[in-house]
């Protein structure tokens, strides 16, 4: 809930989310630039609008992922996998510029590919917020580039709006290059958003992680319900032989880490099998 003690002060309508996201998740840093601050260039930065365009940024990007996963794994990937690891390495952590803004203030940033910087071996991201969207009532609404949304219906809406406006021309860039048809690539952006919100919610505590679940399935209730987006966020529990119940998942998508160790299925992968899963999951493993 927004702290009534920082409205008087209220000069971004996303610094207090990026600032809780900071204090729950310190692997990954948010700078946000102000109307006249420049965008970072050199030192590894890559803008989001470069990597869209598909060319030398691009080339130069995934190469950091082949490289990547030659020294870990002491073997060459396929170029189609290497795109989807380095696809996956970009909206994980960029998408929480927009769902966690949305989760925990009910606020709601459009951020286009040219808004958004990325600095992958520090793991850091700018962004710069010039429209968003809010629910009435909220003390944001009288900052520049707000846009006021009737309900919680309304600012989902927006949410699905946002996350494509921003992802869309990302898969252009990265799609070729990843030899899948657009439904393949629209159930890994519905993974990166579910997936990435979820674990954040986790680290703040487990009434926000089911609260997350919750509202990522009215987020992304289906394909038929929620175009482009295909599948549904899966969430399922488990139970565990000491009595837990064990929240899970299925994919929407795959994320093909097992063409680098095929006996080596991620969690949430449809080819785990629940009992690996409970294994896995449990605190003890």
């Amino acid at each position: 809930m927004i702290q009534p003690s920082l409205l008087p002060a209220l000069t971004s309508p996303v610094k207090d989310a990026y600032v809780q996201l900071a204090e729950a998740y310190p692997a990954l840093s948010i700078r946000e630039l102000g109307p006249g601050d420049p965008t970072p260039r050199g030192d590894g930065w890559v803008d989001a609008e470069d990597l869209a365009a598909g060319g030398a940024a691009l080339d130069a990007f995934l190469a950091w992922d082949a490289d990547q996963l030659r020294r870990d794994y002491g073997q060459d990937a396929r170029s189609d996998v290497v795109a989807t690891f380095g696809l996956h390495r970009y909206a994980w952590p960029a998408l929480l510029l927009i769902t966690v803004p949305w989760f925990l203030r009910r606020r709601v940033p459009h951020l286009s590919p040219g808004d958004v910087s990325y600095q992958r071996t520090l793991r850091q991201l700018s962004v710069r917020v010039t429209d968003f969207a809010c629910l009435p009532g909220d003390p944001a609404a009288r900052l520049p580039g707000a846009r006021v949304v009737p309900d919680e219906a309304a600012l989902r809406d927006e949410v699905r709006t946002a996350v494509a406006d921003h992802l869309g021309p990302l898969l252009d860039g990265f799609g070729p290059r990843m030899r899948r048809g657009r439904r393949a690539l629209w159930g890994m952006v519905t993974d990166e958003v579910v997936e990435g919100l979820w674990y954040v919610a986790s680290l703040l505590g487990p009434d926000e992680e089911v609260r997350a679940m919750t509202e990522l399935q009215e987020l992304l209730p289906g394909t038929q319900m929620a175009k482009p987006y295909v599948g549904t966020p899966g969430f399922r529990t488990l139970n565990a032989p000491t009595g837990e119940q064990l929240a899970t998942r299925d994919r929407a998508s795959c994320c093909l880490f097992y063409t680098i160790r095929p006996d080596d299925t991620c969690v949430t992968c449809p080819r785990t099998c629940d009992a690996d899963r409970v294994a896995r999951l449990l605190p003890s493993a």
